[in-house]
């Protein structure tokens, strides 16, 4: 399935070093799990969050949820023990932060090559500092491997000196090239995070944006956001009556020998029709299409 069609609207952040959080995971409502070794786990916690993040995955259980491992920089003392162990997890994809180059992407790629990793494990990125936006065509092209990006816009807010505004008009042109780059590589996407866990408008406002903007899905640090991301980000009722008779008219015209299509009076061009397809293969892996457990 490609990556802009698996559901990928709700991706929540999953401290390692918590079982109970691990345990609970099985059971929410979320498209992707996160399940972080990084900026959630204290430094003496990092070689037990490991142990059981590997425990969690081996065990399995959850579902049609895709698992991701976040993974410590590997100019950590613990990024290289985390990749070798996330190599042969059985997770879906790895997640390295603060990515800033293609050779990282690519020095992640040997290491997981060479620890075995299996060629359908996935390498996601942590797009967060100002460096790595100025470099986000590059990185994206870097790997095979590479399955998508992921919005860090906490640190990149603070490394840029600016304010989380509403309309996060400071990280605008970030977001947008990193937006430009994934889609240019057929990469998915993630938005990043919204902070303040009682502003349940600036959240429902910040889903929208995202939305408009081209995201696929938007990064979780609670539970308690996965409905307003899942609400957001799944195919309106109108978008999906539309998408649906534009690939019926299309069909209809192919079949007559046409090569004008009108729906609603518009004229439908390919990339209507691509696009009519993504939002109903969409609907239907949300409803319940089976997907590759880990």
């Amino acid at each position: 399935m490609p990556a802009s069609v698996r559901p990928r609207r709700s991706a929540l952040y999953m401290p390692g070093s918590n079982a109970r959080a691990l345990e609970k995971a099985r059971e929410l409502d979320a498209d992707v799990l996160i399940l972080d070794l990084e900026d959630a786990v204290a430094p003496d916690a990092k070689e037990q969050a490991r142990a059981q993040v590997l425990a969690a995955v081996a065990a399995g259980g959850f579902g049609r949820r895709e698992v991701l491992i976040r993974t410590n920089g590997l100019d950590t003392p613990w990024g290289h023990a985390d990749l070798a162990a996330a190599a042969r997890s059985g997770a879906h994809g790895v997640l390295i932060p603060k990515v800033e180059s293609d050779e990282a992407v690519r020095q992640a790629d040997r290491l997981l090559a060479a620890h075995g990793a299996p060629r359908e494990l996935a390498l996601w990125v942590m797009m967060e500092t100002a460096l790595g936006m100025l470099n986000a065509k590059e990185i994206a092209a870097a790997s095979p491997r590479l399955a998508g990006l992921v919005l860090g816009t906490s640190d990149l807010a603070k490394e840029l000196h600016a304010h989380h505004t509403p309309l996060r008009l400071p990280m605008i042109t970030a977001l947008g090239l990193c937006l430009l780059a994934a889609r240019a590589h057929g990469l998915a996407i993630l938005d990043g995070v919204h902070l303040d866990l009682d502003d349940d408008a600036g959240l429902d406002a910040s889903c929208r944006q995202g939305v408009e903007l081209g995201f696929d899905g938007k990064t979780l640090i609670h539970p308690k956001q996965l409905a307003a991301a899942n609400a957001a980000f799944a195919p309106d009722a109108a978008s999906l009556d539309r998408a649906r008779r534009i690939i019926a008219a299309h069909a209809e015209a192919m079949a007559r020998g046409k090569a004008v299509v009108l729906v609603d009076g518009r004229l439908v061009e390919a990339l209507h029709v691509a696009e009519a397809h993504r939002l109903v293969a969409l609907a239907e892996a949300i409803s319940g299409t089976d997907l590759p457990a880990p």
